[in-house]
């Protein structure tokens, strides 16, 4: 991503500890949160997705049959990935006190497009995404391992990454249900 950061607001450390408080006293029940996106092709493969009060262009380069009048879809995963790990950075460091003076991520991913393309009996995803933080700060090296730590473990999107997770899928043609002969993963 590499976007240069301001140091944390000082209120941030205010909103995180409030946050901690209410959900320490939520029951395991009631602290699940179902986030959304809708999306629909517009034309092409260029695609809208909705996201609460944004719409988002995704698309494919010119080599690859789109547009490029936004990103593709894998190159989303890696942005959501450094945007992540920042945001995750700020909310503990605001949490410890730990000032960052600036914070980037670049983060990118190895895929073999012959998987995409079924040319090949190869994975059409990625066969290995690196990502690599820059930070400046004024505290110490132990700080920022211990900082560092907690990102790593906290970070949503590395986790969804990280792990195998149930997927379950379901396609409707003209109002009813229809399926392939194999379900998403």
């Amino acid at each position: 991503m590499s976007v240069e950061t301001q140091p944390v607001a000082p209120g941030l450390a205010n909103v995180v500890g409030q946050i901690r408080d209410h959900l320490r006293t939520l029951p395991t029940a009631d602290s699940s949160v179902t986030f959304r996106a809708a999306t629909q092709l517009a034309e092409g493969v260029r695609t809208i997705a909705n996201i609460r009060h944004f719409a988002l262009t995704i698309d494919e380069p010119t080599n690859l049959g789109g547009t490029d009048q936004g990103p593709n879809p894998v190159e989303v995963v890696l942005a959501a990935l450094g945007t992540c790990q920042e945001i995750v950075y700020a909310v503990y460091a605001a949490a410890a006190g730990i000032r960052l003076e600036r914070l980037a991520v670049d983060v990118e991913g190895d895929l073999d497009p012959r998987g995409f393309f079924g040319v090949a009996e190869v994975a059409p995803g990625f066969s290995e995404v690196r990502f690599h933080v820059q930070i400046e700060s004024p505290e110490s090296p132990e700080r920022i391992a211990a900082l560092i730590d907690d990102v790593n473990r906290h970070c949503p999107v590395l986790d969804i990454l990280q792990r195998a997770l149930p997927v379950s899928g379901s396609v409707a043609l003209n109002g009813q249900p229809v399926q392939g002969s194999s379900d998403a993963r």
